[in-house]
């Protein structure tokens, strides 16, 4: 089993870094082809890494907080596959609440499942991070009105339940097609 597990993480990091050298030859070509874009990727480049430099150390902490203060029980328990509902309801206000960019969200996404959330409770968190925020209703509310922000918020809950539910039955599918592939 760890064997497994440590030949799955070796193709994991070697994906990424396939992944990663792709994306610099690329980068490269298209910089050589765009001359005069060079210093707007320099300098927007550089401005997200150093935003990353400034949120990445206090997510890591989170997450150590995380993994240590959350036992996989309450977890299990509230977002796991018996949660239904209120995993569901839960999902959609752990990611509505926080503010911040969407790749904060990943690394705590990886935690849940590790610790036994449903897929779609973490498929329906990071879409709800990413397009529900109550400050963002707010600010619908004022310049668009109630009937608009209601109805997008109403629309937007819907369309993420679905897609995480259907995304779930995706993976489940493709994992029982490959465990009985590999079983043959």
């Amino acid at each position: 089993m760890k064997n497994n597990r440590n030949i799955k993480t070796k193709k994991g990091m070697f994906r990424d870094v396939i992944i990663l050298g792709v994306t610099v030859i690329i980068t490269i070509i298209l910089l050589l082809l765009f001359p005069d874009k060079q210093k707007t990727v320099i300098s927007k480049s550089w401005e997200i890494f150093i935003e990353m430099l400034g949120i990445l150390p206090a997510v890591m902490v989170l997450m150590g907080l995380f993994a240590v203060m959350i036992p996989k029980e309450m977890v299990v328990k509230y977002l796991g596959k018996t949660s239904g509902l209120k995993g569901i309801i839960l999902a959609v206000l752990l990611g509505a609440l926080p503010t911040g960019p969407l790749y904060v969200a990943f690394p705590m996404a990886v935690a849940l499942i590790n610790k036994g959330a449903r897929i779609s409770n973490v498929i329906i968190f990071l879409s709800a991070w990413a397009c529900i925020k109550i400050p963002q209703e707010m600010m619908e509310f004022r310049f668009l009105g109630l009937k608009f922000m209601a109805l997008r918020l109403f629309l937007t809950i819907v369309f993420v339940i679905i897609m995480g539910t259907l995304i779930e039955q995706i993976i489940e599918w493709s994992d029982k097609k490959a465990k009985g592939s590999t079983n043959e």
